[in-house]
């Protein structure tokens, strides 16, 4: 299991990600459109860099439901690897069987 603070923070990670949606990608087309002075490119990215540094999507970690595993996760189920291997095992996973031969 990983430690709570570090699942808490990504989970927080997140809601911030969700809110600043919207704004980060006006922001985002403002600065790359070609046709504005590059004045108004530059003061876009500029308050592209003011935003939370945790409001950019690519700070969020994949990490399991289950255990919070940030390792060897399977974004298909999301699940780590050991998570998944123990539901296939019990049978929580319609069609997946453990392989054997």
């Amino acid at each position: 299991m990983a430690k709570t603070s570090s699942v808490q923070k990504n989970k927080n990670r997140t809601a911030l990600v969700k809110r600043y949606a919207k704004q980060r990608a006006r922001l985002k087309a403002l600065a790359k459109d070609r046709s504005l002075p590059p004045e108004e490119q530059f003061a876009a990215r500029l308050k592209l860099a003011q935003l939370p540094r945790n409001s950019s999507p690519t700070r969020i970690r994949n990490r399991c439901e289950l255990s919070g595993r940030p390792r060897g996760f399977y974004r298909k189920f999301k699940l780590s690897r050991i998570a998944l291997r123990q539901l296939a095992s019990t049978g929580h996973i319609p069609g997946m069987t453990k392989s054997s031969w």
